[in-house]
């Protein structure tokens, strides 16, 4: 699966997909399609048929961090019927969070950035600009996404970059307007102000420790000149400080546990694991519908309202141009029907890189002990016995 998305090109500042390696995306895409499947379990709530057909209100392609939310939200009207196909499997082993601890303990986090059983395990193309390395990229493949797989931290964009979209065109996405929604999204463990909220569905806890490295660290960093910030999400947004973490009661919090969970006590929203959907459904230029393997075997299921893509920013775009919407002359090369000719598709993806930095410590003092076996068990029972 990791060649057949060879499609990042990281620039100086940003990752961008390119138009040829999204050819060979398709190529590769359609191949695996039609030889790969998955045992599926299906949610145990109401499907709603139409004649022989499955129909629904809305269909989610993706139960990701996206996904799920619009999962929760859409299910509020009870009118309302919504069917979420998730490529990857759930985030809980026969509904405990103990046995799927290599999701839910924080501690864990690097077992399933390692692990393709939640991992699409995308790598870029080799990048001239960094001596021809290939870069990892992991992507979520179960129930939360990529808010499954990552290292927790909360932290939103700074207000300035949103503004800026304002003002290049995205009505209404300057920071004013989204801040509210920031803030019913969140339940803030030191409670609501300003910049958090105090009422929402996602947990969100402060990760300080008393360390003497991170203490340290703050300490070095304040008088190399960069300011202390008492919020990374608050007013003050530049500076050294605590990270905010999605974390509550000791375990990861995802999307899943925030909104998925609490939908799925509805009879009006039903949850498939493991179903890949593997093209939209057109009737002229109105998608109706999606087609996805569940057990080997290749079924459609139909929209009344809607079809949601929200299988992330690799993963919608390549599902768009097997349906036939993305530049014409990649997908006629290809034998894919063209249903609309949008060569921005696939294009243009930006995403900020990550930077380590090691340090030599003057002192004797390390975390790598919490890394020895011995501690990592400690660690892991501590876990267990919460």
């Amino acid at each position: 699966m990791a060649q057949m998305y060879k499609l990042l090109k990281v620039t100086s500042r940003h990752v961008s997909i390119t138009r040829p390696s999204s050819h060979h995306m398709i190529q590769k895409a359609r191949h695996l399609f039609g030889l790969r499947s998955h045992p599926s379990h299906t949610s145990p709530f109401s499907t709603h048929q139409s004649g022989d057909v499955d129909s629904f209100s809305y269909i989610v392609v993706g139960a990701g961090s996206a996904g799920c939310v619009l999962a929760n939200r859409l299910s509020e009207n009870h009118d309302e019927t919504v069917l979420v196909l998730e490529a990857g499997p759930k985030d809980l082993m026969f509904g405990c969070k103990r046995l799927s601890w290599k999701i839910h303990m924080p501690a864990a986090l690097m077992y399933n950035l390692c692990d393709d059983k939640y991992n699409w395990s995308y790598h870029t193309v080799p990048q001239r600009h960094m001596d021809d390395r290939v870069m990892y990229c992991p992507r979520g493949r179960v129930w939360g996404g990529s808010s499954s797989l990552n290292a927790m931290v909360y932290i939103r964009g700074h207000a300035e970059d949103y503004n800026r979209w304002h003002a290049q065109g995205a009505t209404g996405w300057d920071y004013s307007h989204c801040l509210p929604y920031f803030k019913k999204a969140q339940t803030h463990e030191l409670g609501p102000d300003l910049y958090r909220g105090g009422n929402g569905p996602l947990h969100v806890s402060r990760g300080k420790t008393n360390h003497v490295l991170h203490q340290a660290f703050l300490k070095a960093a304040q008088e190399a000149g960069y300011p202390f910030t008492e919020d990374m999400n608050g007013h003050q947004q530049e500076g050294v400080g605590w990270m905010d973490m999605t974390i509550h009661k000791g375990q990861r919090y995802s999307t899943a546990s925030a909104y998925l969970r609490p939908a799925m006590e509805r009879k009006n929203v039903s949850v498939h694991e493991k179903t890949m959907v593997t093209k939209i459904l057109f009737q002229g230029l109105r998608a109706i519908g999606v087609e996805y393997v569940q057990n080997g075997q290749k079924k459609k299921v139909f929209a009344r309202k809607e079809i949601i893509l929200s299988g992330g920013a690799i993963n919608s775009p390549q599902l768009l141009m097997l349906s036939g919407i993305g530049n014409a002359e990649d997908l006629e090369k290809l034998g894919i029907p063209v249903i609309a000719h949008l060569p921005g598709v696939g294009q243009n993806l930006q995403d900020h890189l990550e930077v380590y930095i090691q340090q030599m410590c003057t002192k004797p003092i390390t975390l790598y002990r919490s890394q020895r076996p011995v501690e990592m068990l400690k660690i892991g029972v501590e876990w267990m016995l919460k």
